[in-house]
């Protein structure tokens, strides 16, 4: 089994209308996971990292969400404009974005 150096999680959950609580779909999940199968992809990194689509972290307040593995590293209220900064800074140069961690990570 070919384990990859990193994972990427995105929560794409939403909710029933009129749910009390916003969901990460709702704001741009599928987007964001795109954008960083695109990058992914340029980069020619397929076999090396993996982003895909999460449920429900519970973290609803702090979303979209994204995590990365192995580090635990999770970002909060992620927009598809910054899942460039993330890649370029965290997944090509290990270098988490500090200005975009939430208080759940590491």
């Amino acid at each position: 089994m070919r384990l990859y150096e990193k994972n990427i999680f995105v929560c794409i959950n939403q909710r029933i209308e009129g749910a009390p609580r916003t969901c990460c779909g709702e704001e741009n999940g599928k987007a964001i996971v795109a954008r960083f199968k695109e990058l992914i992809i340029q980069h020619k990194l397929k076999m090396k990292v993996r982003a895909q689509r999460a449920s429900c972290f519970d973290w609803c307040e702090e979303g979209p969400i994204v995590t990365v593995y192995p580090e635990g590293i999770v970002y909060g209220k992620i927009t598809p404009k910054e899942v460039d900064e993330i890649f370029e800074h965290h997944i090509l140069n290990n270098h988490p974005v500090k200005h975009l961690k939430t208080k759940f990570s590491k």
